[in-house]
């Protein structure tokens, strides 16, 4: 039986490889999902506060308009 394994396999890794190096590219890619998601986040909370300021706004006014308490 003859094995076809490749003894010399680590020839064809390169010093940077061995290094641990993850990539500039992968954490560069990492930093650009994590700003999108923290602008759409930021995008959402900004909604939400004007809405509620718009709710409180209207609850405000129909208390000033009621006239309930008058009679």
């Amino acid at each position: 039986m003859e094995n076809n394994i490749d003894d010399n396999f680590i020839d064809n890794i390169g010093a940077g490889d061995l290094e641990g190096n993850d990539g500039a590219e992968n954490k560069a890619d990492a930093d650009t999902l994590a700003n999108k998601k923290a602008l759409e986040q930021a995008q959402k909370n900004l909604l939400a506060r004007k809405r509620i300021d718009e709710l409180m706004e209207k609850k405000r006014l129909k208390e000033l308009l009621d006239d309930s308490e008058d009679w």
